[in-house]
């Protein structure tokens, strides 16, 4: 058994006939030991956005910690955040295999679907929203990039927004900004609009979009009604994601800020890692 471990510990990703050629014991032999004395199995790696560095874990914990810390002596701070982002929605976005599964009796034959790619047409979506619901939304037209300059007009639509559509932030002035570490959104300029209106911005950690509201809750909620459909142009786009926004209801949005401070204490109990499909986190 110890040969067994040794061998697994110097390449965690060798087979078990590569084991059974290294240390000179039966397959049968070394499958009980692995299941049964060692009590391990073979795990398929996740994929993650990005292999952290220990500050960057740090990071993590350290901004959700002051999150949680600041929540505690204002419970009322998320209700004044407005949180956006900006995401391309293609005009032919696969289905996943769970949208494109059938019921079949056990006669009949597995149903076939052409592998399909994502198109080249496509539209990029900003969008902002509260726990009240959209805010602001707009497409960037084609062929421009979301830079500084784009992102403070953006920035002066959703005061504008908030001002019509939310009145009461609006008087009170209590307007917090909440994005994620893009260029555009960390760029000087954009810092000195933010700064000039008296704007707070919630700190984001780098690499971390299973902390940003628009990625784990937004962006996912939308290209999923869109997936598996195709679109002529970037116009019928707009207009689709236009409409399946307006379909989201409220109290979707208000659950999306409290599985956001759920996602605070996973992200410290896992110590700064992605924890989004690890049981227990």
């Amino acid at each position: 058994m110890e040969e067994v471990q040794a061998a697994v510990n110097q390449d965690r990703r060798c087979t078990i006939h590569d084991l059974c050629a290294e240390v000179g014991i039966g397959y049968g032999s070394c499958q009980r030991i692995l299941t049964e004395q060692l009590n391990m199995h073979r795990t398929a790696a996740k994929f993650v956005p990005r292999v952290l560095t220990q500050d960057q874990k740090d990071s993590r914990v350290a901004i959700c910690q002051e999150l949680k810390e600041t929540m505690i002596n204002d419970p009322t701070l998320l209700l004044n955040v407005i949180t956006g982002d900006e995401s391309i929605i293609y005009a032919c976005d696969p289905e996943t295999k769970l949208q494109s599964s059938q019921w079949k009796s056990p006669a009949s034959p597995r149903p076939k679907k052409a592998r399909m790619q994502k198109s080249k047409l496509k539209a990029m979506l900003v969008s902002f929203f509260d726990q009240e619901g959209i805010v602001h939304r707009e497409f960037v037209p084609p062929g421009m990039t979301v830079n500084a300059d784009f992102y403070c007009d953006v920035l002066r639509m959703l005061r504008e927004n908030v001002r019509r559509k939310r009145p009461q932030k609006w008087q009170t002035q209590k307007l917090i900004i909440h994005h994620d570490n893009a260029p555009a959104h960390r760029s000087f300029k954009v810092s000195q609009f933010l700064a000039k209106n008296s704007k707070t911005v919630v700190p984001h950690p780098p690499y971390s979009p299973d902390l940003a509201p628009c990625d784990f809750f937004l962006f996912p909620k939308l290209k999923l009604q869109m997936k598996g459909r195709r679109f002529d142009n970037s116009e019928e786009i707009q207009e689709e994601s236009q409409r399946v926004l307006d379909t989201i209801p409220k109290r979707y949005f208000q659950g999306c800020f409290q599985a956001w401070q759920k996602r605070w204490d996973r992200c410290i109990r896992a110590k700064g890692e992605y924890f989004e499909g690890d049981g227990g986190i």
